[in-house]
C-alpha cells in the first residue's frame, strides 16, 4: 500500500463526519443520509471490494462491470445496485441503481476527485438550495475513495424515466458540431433549448440561472451541453433535472472559466464585467428582475456555510484551502464594481 493510500486508510477509519452529508459527530453515514441516498437501510461506508487498480482481479471484475455501462464521459463510471443493506456491483441483465466514480488516472489531484465532486455537490444543495443527485462518499477496503451517486432516472418499480440532456435536445453531435460539440455555443442557448420543450418555463429557468452562477462561484469549467439534461415528470412532461457532475474543474486541469466556448451569451452581448453579464443573461431569459435579485442575494451571502462544508470535508488541508480560496476569488468576482 502506497503512503496515499496508506494514509487515506488511517483517516476514513476515523471519521468524524457523515461521508454523506457531513455533519459532525458521525463515525459512519448519518441517519439523514442512510434516508436519502440509501433507502434507510444500513449501509456501511467501506465497499467489499478493493479498488479497481489494486490487483489484476479485481481489475478484471471491474473492467466487466464497465462494458454494461451505457454512461457516457471520461471518467470510469461502475454501476452499482443495493442488495439487501450491501452495495455491489451488478452482474449482466441488472439494473443499477448508483453510479461508482473512483479516483481517475488522469489530471491534477487525481485522488482529491471523489471529495471534490462529493463536497461541491453537498454545498450546492445545503448551502444553495440546488436540487442535486443524491450522492456520498464510500471507501473501498484498502482505504482509496469514491464518489457514489444515487440514480434519478429511475421510478421506484426500477423502471426508467426519460431523460435527455441538453446536446440531444438541440441536435448536437460530432458530425453536425466538430469534435468539441459539447463545448460549443452560449450559456443563453440553454434557455432557448428549455422554452422548447418545459411547459413550466417560467420556473425551471431561474434553476438554471442558479445552477449557472453556482458552476462559475466553484470554478466548474466542465459544465457543457451533456451536463444538464431534461426528465420527464409524474405528470408526463419534463422538467429540468437534478444537478450532477458539478465539482472545481480548476483544481485538476487548466480549463476556461466556462466550459463552453462563448461563455454566457453571444459575443455580441457579452458586455461588462462578469456580473453584468449574469444580469444581461437573467433578462434574455425572461426572469423577472425581483426573482434575479433574490437569486444573486442568496449567492452572495452563504460564505460562513460554504466555509463549513469546505472544512469539514475530505479533502486534504491544503486542497481545502485552495477550494475555499478559488471560490472567494470568483465570490468578489461576481459582486457589483
Amino acid at each position: 500500500m502506497d503512503d496515499f493510500q496508506f494514509s487515506i486508510f488511517n483517516f476514513q477509519s476515523e471519521i468524524n463526519v457523515c461521508p454523506g452529508t457531513l455533519a459532525e459527530g458521525h463515525t459512519t453515514y448519518s441517519r439523514a443520509c442512510l434516508s436519502k441516498v440509501f433507502k434507510g437501510r444500513k449501509v456501511n461506508h467501506i465497499l467489499p471490494y478493493d479498488s479497481p487498480t489494486s490487483n489484476s482481479e479485481t481489475k478484471e471484475l471491474f473492467d466487466d462491470n464497465r462494458r454494461q455501462m451505457s454512461i457516457s464521459g471520461v471518467q470510469e463510471k461502475f454501476s452499482v445496485l443495493l442488495d439487501k443493506n450491501k452495495l455491489r456491483l451488478i452482474n449482466e441483465g441488472e439494473q443499477g441503481e448508483y453510479i461508482l466514480k473512483p479516483i481517475p488516472v488522469a489530471g491534477k489531484r487525481p485522488e482529491c476527485m471523489p471529495a471534490n465532486e462529493h463536497l461541491t455537490m453537498q454545498i450546492a444543495k445545503q448551502a444553495y438550495g440546488i436540487e442535486t443527485a443524491e450522492n456520498a462518499l464510500i471507501f473501498f477496503k484498502n482505504g482509496t475513495p469514491a464518489y457514489i451517486t444515487k440514480r434519478f432516472d429511475l421510478k421506484e418499480d426500477g423502471s426508467k424515466l426519460a431523460q435527455e440532456d441538453f446536446a440531444s435536445l438541440s441536435g448536437r453531435t460530432p458530425q453536425t458540431h466538430g469534435e468539441h460539440y459539447k463545448y460549443s455555443g452560449n450559456y443563453l442557448e440553454l434557455f432557448e433549448i428549455m422554452k422548447k420543450f418545459v411547459p413550466a418555463y417560467h420556473v425551471e429557468a431561474p434553476k438554471l440561472l442558479k445552477i449557472l452562477l453556482f458552476n462559475y462561484l466553484f470554478s466548474n469549467g466542465d459544465a457543457h451541453f451533456k451536463n444538464f439534461s431534461l426528465i420527464e415528470t409524474s405528470m408526463g412532461d419534463f422538467k429540468l433535472s437534478p444537478a450532477y457532475d458539478l465539482l472545481n474543474s480548476r483544481i485538476h486541469i487548466e480549463d476556461r472559466k466556462f466550459a463552453l466556448e462563448d461563455g454566457l451569451l453571444p459575443k455580441n452581448m457579452a458586455q461588462g464585467n462578469i456580473f453584468s453579464q449574469f444580469r444581461i443573461l437573467s433578462g434574455k431569459a425572461g426572469i423577472n428582475k425581483n426573482v434575479y435579485d433574490d437569486l444573486i442575494n442568496t449567492m452572495l451571502n452563504k460564505t460562513d456555510l460554504v466555509e463549513k462544508l469546505t472544512f469539514s470535508s475530505f479533502l486534504d488541508e491544503k486542497t481545502q484551502r485552495n477550494y475555499f480560496q478559488s471560490y472567494q476569488t470568483r465570490l468578489n468576482n461576481l459582486k457589483k464594481d
